[in-house]
C-alpha cells in the first residue's frame, strides 16, 4: 500500500525520475513478499496481498518513465509485471508442495493410529476378554467361597469391565469413528444433575469427522475438569462456531476456587494443547471470573 501510494503521488511531486537502483530494491522486496504472502497466507488473505504487492512491482517503473510515451510506459509496466506473475507462480507452487507435505504427514499418522486401533482389538482386548470370563467362571463353578475370595473375583470383574469400554472407547477413537459434535446434547444432558451445561452450536457446521471427533474430545476434557475441580460449580457454557475456517470452541465455568495448578495438573490438557498444536490449533486456558476459561481454536 506504501509503495502504490508513493508511486501514484510521484507525479505531483514535479520530479522528472528516480534512480534505477531504488527501484529495483523496492521491486525486488515486493516480489520476494508476493511470494511469501502467497505461500503462507490464507487463502484470500493471500490473493488480496498478492494483487496489491503484484500492482505495485508492476507500477513502480512509473516513477521513472511517467513522462516518456504512452506506449513505453505500458510496454515498461507490463514487463515488469511478470515478475510479480512469477513470484505468484513460485508462492503457489511452494503452498502446493507443503499442502502434499502436510496431507502425507495426515496420512502417515492416520496409518499409525488404524494400526494400533487393529492391535488394540485383535491382541489386548482379546487378552483382557480371556480373563474376565475366567473370573467370571470362577465365580460360578466354584459354588460358596470365601467372601474375600468371591470379593476379589467380583472387583476383578469390574476392573475388566472397564478395561474393555476404555480399550473400545480408545479404538474407536484411534479409528476416528468415536463421537462428533453431534453428541454433544446427550454428553451435556447427562453430565450432572447439580450443573447446568448450556449448549450452544453454530447452526450449519460441515466438518469434517476428525474436526468434529478433536472438539468433542475438547469439551469432554473439559467437562471432566469442572467435575474433578470444580465442584462448586453450577453452571458450564459450551460454545462452538467457526469463523475463517477456524472452529472454535469455548468452555466456561462459574467453578471458582481453584488455582491455575489444579486444573492444568494432569495430562489431559497437556496433552490436548499438544495435539490441537500438532494439527496447527491452539489451546489457552486460565482464571476467567468466577470460574475458569477454556478456548481453543482447530483449523476446519
Amino acid at each position: 500500500m506504501v509503495s502504490l501510494g508513493v508511486t501514484l503521488a510521484y507525479p505531483l511531486t514535479g520530479r522528472a525520475g528516480v534512480g534505477a537502483g531504488a527501484l529495483v530494491a523496492e521491486a525486488a522486496v515486493l516480489v520476494v513478499l508476493t511470494a511469501v504472502t502467497v505461500r503462507r497466507s490464507p487463502a484470500r488473505q493471500a490473493a488480496v496481498s498478492a494483487l496489491l504487492s503484484g500492482s505495485a512491482v508492476a507500477l513502480v517503473l512509473l516513477r521513472a518513465v511517467w513522462q516518456g510515451p504512452p506506449q513505453l510506459v505500458v510496454g515498461a509496466c507490463a514487463a515488469w509485471a511478470l515478475g510479480a506473475v512469477a513470484a505468484t507462480g513460485v508462492g503457489l507452487y511452494l503452498r502446493r508442495l507443503d499442502d502434499d507435505r502436510r496431507r502425507a504427514i495426515e496420512e502417515a499418522t492416520r496409518a499409525q493410529r488404524l494400526g494400533l486401533a487393529r492391535d488394540l482389538h485383535d491382541f489386548v482386548a482379546h487378552d483382557v476378554n480371556g480373563m474376565l470370563v475366567q473370573a467370571q467362571a470362577a465365580q460360578v463353578v466354584a459354588g460358596e467361597l470365601p467372601e474375600p475370595v468371591a470379593d476379589a473375583l467380583r472387583r476383578i470383574e469390574d476392573a475388566g469391565q472397564r478395561a474393555l469400554a476404555s480399550l473400545d472407547r480408545t479404538v474407536h477413537a484411534l479409528g476416528e469413528r468415536g463421537p462428533g459434535i453431534e453428541g454433544l446434547a446427550r454428553l451435556a444432558d447427562a453430565f450432572s444433575p447439580d450443573v447446568r451445561v448450556e449448549l450452544a452450536v453454530a447452526p450449519g457446521l460441515d466438518l469434517r469427522q476428525e474436526v468434529s471427533s478433536v472438539a468433542y474430545r475438547v469439551v469432554t476434557e473439559a467437562l471432566t475438569n469442572v467435575r474433578r475441580h470444580a465442584p462448586r460449580a453450577t453452571m458450564v457454557v459450551v460454545e462452538i462456531g467457526e469463523e475463517g475456517g477456524v472452529l472454535r470452541v469455548r468452555v466456561e465455568d462459574d467453578g471458582g476456587g481453584s488455582s491455575p495448578s489444579t486444573r492444568i495438573g494432569g495430562f489431559g490438557l497437556s496433552g490436548l494443547g499438544a495435539l490441537l498444536e500438532a494439527r496447527g490449533g491452539s489451546l489457552t486456558a486460565g482464571p476467567h471470573g468466577r470460574g475458569w476459561r477454556l478456548v481453543t481454536e482447530i483449523p476446519a
